[in-house]
């Protein structure tokens, strides 16, 4: 019997440590139970991490915790599904991709973990000349691009920064930026940061408890807002507003929404208007045999109150833990165990301004400045990462019912 998971990333990384967690409980052997999980490259990228500088340091390696729970490692990009014979194809890594070849994978079940990627719509110019903290990548092309700009001649658009996106991602890549410039550009620096969103309000998805909140951070940064507007086009000069308005600017940096990765439209099922599948509460894909989804490729029901995971580390992780579980449950025939994830909390990073921390659906704020930041860097630096490389350790860590990346 083999289980297939697609995708390291958080969700991916606990379907794997739950299933062997499963697997060892049931006192069934690796042999006996394969557990495959597929990727480009061994590692996680902490990408709630993206915004900060450096961050080709923002990277976990997973072969050890991997092998030390007898999960096998297949390195390579899962290019094509058939869920009827049930079987992955896989482009090998590089040099075998380029000439075309792929290898098959055989599955008894199927864990599609491929995670999400920002919306990038046929603005003019934005292939061209825009920026994002998307993958790891573009990550690391920003931060080399804001270094650059110390051997330009200093001018207002070298100095002015666009975020296109007033959501989470926007808001933390934006009040980052300034501090970044800062060491790069130099302490006087005139810097201008802008936030472009479309909705009337800033951060439209946290409420507005804590805006107020956010709104004081923006000020105390300088950064400006430019609400019920978006950005039209783009180009060496900079962007031009749906208003109108020209920013002259040398960085725009793309935060305006994701989708579910194109990997989940081969599955034979409804998704939603993000791409994410649709999958029942143990986080199957109805009427496709032997597939389960999670993370940002599931649209699953965090609890009854008509409340839906959100694409974040923070629910990829427990879904993950749910989906491995479950997959695994499936072919030592036992229980499976419905997802739930009915606690909820956001901690919003906020530069130099601190950071926000709400609790529940509702966003009530509990933690805001220094403390708040204390807890979003304890997060990222911790909390998030995978387990250490000892089996018992990583293998408990992985409880569908205790995992929370808070």
């Amino acid at each position: 019997m083999r289980i297939v998971i697609i995708g390291a990333g958080f969700a991916g990384m606990y379907a794997a440590l739950s299933a062997a967690r499963l697997r060892d409980i049931q006192g069934v052997s690796p042999e006996t139970l394969e557990i495959a999980l597929v990727s480009p490259e061994p590692t996680l990228v902490v990408r709630p991490r993206l915004y900060e500088p450096k961050p080709e340091t923002l990277t976990a390696p997973l072969q050890h915790v991997l092998k030390a729970i007898d999960v096998v490692y297949v390195q390579g990009s899962a290019e094509a599904i058939d869920t009827k014979s049930k079987v992955v194809e896989i482009a090998a890594a590089q040099v075998a991709a380029a000439s075309g070849t792929r290898t098959k994978l055989s599955y008894d079940r199927l864990v599609v973990a491929t995670g999400s990627r920002l919306f990038r719509p046929n603005v003019p110019g934005l292939a061209e000349h825009g920026f994002s903290v998307d993958q790891l990548h573009d990550a690391i092309a920003l931060d080399r691009h804001l270094h650059s700009l110390s051997s330009r001649p200093a001018s207002q658009a070298r100095n002015t920064v666009v975020v296109a996106g007033g959501g989470f991602t926007g808001i933390e890549a934006a009040t980052e930026v300034p501090s970044r410039l800062r060491a790069i550009l130099g302490k006087d620096a005139p810097l201008r940061v802008i936030i472009v969103d479309r909705n009337e309000a800033i951060a439209p998805d946290m409420g507005a408890g804590p805006r107020p909140i956010i709104q004081e951070a923006l000020r105390k940064l300088g950064v400006e807002t430019r609400l019920g507007v978006g950005v039209a086009s783009l180009d060496k000069s900079g962007a031009t507003l749906s208003s109108g308005e020209h920013i002259a600017c040398e960085t725009v940096i793309w935060a305006a929404g994701m989708r579910a990765a194109p990997l989940t439209a081969q599955i034979p099922a409804e998704r939603d208007q993000f791409g994410r599948l649709l999958v029942d509460r143990d986080l199957r894909v109805p009427k496709v045999d032997g597939v389960f989804a999670t993370g940002d490729a599931a649209r699953a029901a965090c609890d009854d109150n008509g409340n839906y995971a959100l694409m974040s580390c923070q629910h990829a992780t427990r879904m993950g833990a749910f989906a491995g579980n479950n997959a695994a449950a499936e072919l030592l025939g036992v229980s499976t165990r419905p997802y739930h994830q009915k606690a909820y909390v956001t901690c919003l990073d906020l530069g130099e301004a601190g950071a926000v921390f709400t609790r529940g659906w509702e966003r009530m704020v509990e933690m805001v400045g220094d403390v708040a930041k204390k807890t979003k860097q304890e997060i990222n630096t911790v909390w998030i990462y995978p387990p250490n490389a000892e089996r018992a350790a990583a293998l408990a860590s992985a409880d569908p019912e205790r995992v929370t990346a808070l």
